[in-house]
């Protein structure tokens, strides 16, 4: 069973948005972006047996390559408390996390990519 770990809320253009002409991110590159995270995560678990994503990781390997910093540790306890998240929701927000460090380039878990990881596993809890 397939699973989704992003949940986004998209409101509808404007008019005017959508007459104008586009100023966001070329397709190439964010898939150029997108195949450098691929990279580094397949660096990652080059000596892991059938692992090639952050999404495929089971709690021991969040463990090893999901470390938290004290602010980012406590920005995911504060919204586990808050928004009442389950074991299983918290380990999806490690992997989201995971993943936006990994597209930024970045080795560590920074609170920034922590709390963007909370915002798309909680949407329908803040409604």
């Amino acid at each position: 069973m397939d699973t989704i770990d992003l949940q986004v809320a998209v409101n509808p253009l404007k008019s005017e948005e959508i007459t104008q002409a586009s100023t966001g991110e070329t397709s190439k590159s964010v898939r150029a972006r997108v195949q450098k995270a691929r990279d580094i995560a397949t660096s990652r678990f080059q000596s892991e047996v059938n692992l090639r994503r952050s999404a495929q990781m089971q709690s021991r390997h969040l463990h090893k390559w999901c470390k938290l910093d004290h602010t980012s540790q406590n920005l995911l306890e504060a919204a586990i408390r808050k928004l009442g998240l389950s074991a299983r929701v918290s380990d999806r927000i490690f992997k989201v996390s995971r993943t936006i460090a990994n597209l930024a380039g970045d080795e560590n878990l920074k609170p920034q990519y922590v709390a963007e990881a909370i915002q798309y596993r909680t949407l329908d809890r803040m409604q």
